[in-house]
């Protein structure tokens, strides 16, 4: 098996070459892109990204799709996340299917997404209409040869596996978040790397601590100083024939970021 690429997700300011000479600078070879639909289809020129990216030789692996107005908590993320959330779904369909197709003029097959929080119960009405409301994006995607990936933390492994094979349209996998699991309070990342196995085509390198009852989310840290055990973990992935790449993220700002980051792509490449 070929090493694994490490990468780092960055957001897209108005000239994207900050981002990318960010990425080149720590000298790792690819990333993800993240911004809200809204900001990519009223304010960003995928042409100018995709010169970018080609001229300081940055892969982007994917593009992660935000919307504006989520709140990334227990408490009110299920009526504010995603697609799932019933008030917004007209909405943003059609500004992730605006997004997907600005997303294949720079070249980009994949979509990565926080799609909501799924309900457990396969026969809640909100997960029926969620459904068909995915499954027309999924289908969308499809056509523009785009593979749309789950960010894992709001759903249960298991409901998530059982919603990819619901919608059933063969272009629908996981980007695995380890620590997203445990913020959200969901799963061991070990336990849900067996339940999603060959549906992992990306993953993000973050770390974090369990919420406690009375809190709406747990607590991101530095990689190494959370729950989750990376040298457990990359193995394991690798036996379920994930070969990367492994995108670190950081959700901070300043020095204390690029500390972080360096770090943790220390304790990662020897886990390549």
């Amino acid at each position: 098996m070929n090493k694994m690429k490490l990468g780092l997700i960055v957001g897209v300011p108005d000239d994207p070459r900050v981002s990318f000479e960010k990425v080149l600078e720590l000298d790792i070879p690819t990333c993800q892109l993240t911004c809200t639909a809204e900001r990519l289809v009223d304010k960003l020129d995928p042409n100018k990204i995709r010169r970018a990216a080609d001229e300081l030789g940055i892969e982007i692996s994917s593009f992660f799709l935000l919307f504006e107005g989520q709140r990334f908590d227990l408490k009110d993320g299920p009526a504010t996340m995603g697609l799932v959330a019933e008030s917004f779904r007209e909405k943003r369909l059609k500004l992730a299917k605006r997004f997907s197709d600005m997303v294949v003029e720079m070249g980009v097959r994949s979509i990565t997404s926080h799609i909501g929080f799924i309900p457990d119960d396969p026969r809640d009405p909100i997960y029926i209409g969620f459904l068909d409301v995915m499954k027309e994006l999924a289908e969308y995607c499809g056509n523009n040869g785009q593979i749309f990936c789950f960010e894992t933390g709001q759903e249960l492994p298991s409901t998530l596996k059982r919603t990819i094979r619901d919608v059933g349209t063969g272009n629908l996998f996981v980007n695995l978040d380890p620590a997203n699991l445990i913020l959200y309070g969901m799963a061991n990342p070990l336990d849900a790397v067996e339940i999603f196995g060959e549906y992992v085509r990306g993953m993000h390198a973050k770390d974090g601590i369990w919420p406690n009852r009375d809190e709406v989310l747990g607590h991101e840290t530095a990689l190494g100083e959370g729950k989750v055990n990376f040298s457990l973990l990359i193995p394991r992935l690798k036996e379920k024939g994930f070969e990367g790449p492994i995108t670190i993220e950081r959700e901070i700002s300043g020095p204390e970021q690029r500390t972080d980051i360096l770090k943790a792509k220390a304790l990662l490449e020897p886990m390549l």
